[in-house]
């Protein structure tokens, strides 16, 4: 008697990137806004960042509100319903609960029920890792379409005072739809991490530590309202980094995945149409463009100068401005690259929607 045989999802032989949106809140914070809290200039953070506004949420608008925003523009735009979604990623590291997910409650909140819903974890670099996994599930025939967003409320975990981070950040979310294409519409990623630099990004407290003063709080002379309120300010988690480790990394050893990524899918630099790298700090995006050899026709995504570093909602928000103010890329070939805490990373050339 011969073995059974499984049955496998059919198989789609290429996947693309089929509708963008994006989410950019209401609050506009200035260069002089941030001087108020840390010793600057606006001249100071132009010249070494290249900022000059960034986007912050209001306290009642949540990572979910930003996702469910950036979400609908790219299901419209895709001319898809969200109940023919056969999967929700969300990149973010700044939902307020570790479980349950928020992809979860953007699933419902579509109308995308009972569609596969979880968050990735991965910094500046979630995105494209979302890219990555959208583009295997479509392929794979496990969805036929797939929704990823990068949302972040950065302004939740940072210090105003705070010096090597807190004056870079800003709030918002990028949402894309994956479906099956006739072509190729999603070069292979080229993504990995380098965890021997694991404490170069990353929050001033674990969440162990928040507990064990909130426990000693309680124990203490105080009243407990009290004790608990001080506690929980002097340990609440918030972001900083290693400013000289990150640059450097950033512009030496990225230049080198962006270039795998162009090998990868098998075309030149002067192929592209843009290039859209994290929006991190525009000295990276200069140095990236001169390590790569760009070509001035390629255009190159400078999102930061208006958002701020929006960690994993950089990438779609900047390639949504990009396609806004230049709609002749349709259809064009683009370099994106996303570097971050961890130290994690993750590149791909995709066609623009």
């Amino acid at each position: 008697m011969s073995a059974p045989v499984l049955k496998q999802a059919p198989r789609n032989e290429y996947s693309r990137v089929v509708g963008i949106g994006a989410y950019r809140p209401d609050i506009i914070v200035t260069n002089d806004d941030v001087c108020q809290w840390i010793d600057s200039s606006d001249e100071w953070i132009r010249q070494r960042t290249g900022i000059v506004t960034r986007h912050r949420a209001a306290a009642d608008v949540s990572v979910i509100d930003m996702a469910e925003g950036a979400a609908r523009e790219a299901l419209k735009q895709a001319g898809i319903e969200a109940s023919q979604l056969g999967a929700v990623i969300v990149s973010t590291v700044t939902h307020p609960y570790a479980t349950p997910s928020a992809a979860a409650a953007l699933t419902d909140r579509l109308g995308a029920t009972p569609a596969p819903a979880f968050d990735i974890s991965a910094a500046c670099a979630g995105y494209c890792y979302g890219i990555a996994q959208g583009d295997a599930l479509v392929r794979s025939g496990a969805a036929e379409y797939v929704l990823v967003v990068g949302a972040e409320k950065l302004s939740d975990v940072i210090d105003n005072h705070e010096r090597t981070i807190s004056f870079l950040l800003g709030d918002g979310a990028g949402a894309v739809v994956i479906g099956p294409s006739d072509t190729p519409g999603i070069a292979p990623s080229v993504w990995g991490s380098d965890g021997s630099k694991w404490n170069a990004i990353g929050m001033t407290h674990s969440l162990d530590e928040v507990r064990h003063l909130g426990e000693t709080a309680r124990h203490s002379d105080e009243s407990d309202d009290q004790a608990i309120i001080s506690a929980a300010q002097d340990v609440w988690p918030t972001l900083r980094q290693d400013g000289q480790t990150v640059f450097r990394w950033a512009v030496w050893e990225m230049a080198k995945v962006a270039q795998q990524a162009l090998d990868a899918a098998g075309i030149e630099a002067s192929d592209l149409a843009a290039f859209v790298p994290h929006q991190a700090n525009m000295r990276i995006i200069d140095e990236m463009v001169k390590k790569l050899k760009l070509p001035e026709t390629v255009v190159v995504a400078r999102d930061i100068a208006e958002a701020g570093n929006t960690s994993a909602a950089s990438i779609p928000l900047a390639t949504h401005r990009l396609l806004k103010e230049n709609p002749e890329l349709s259809g064009g070939l683009a370099l994106q690259i996303g570097f971050g805490a961890g130290l994690v990373f993750g590149a791909q050339v995709i066609v623009l929607p």
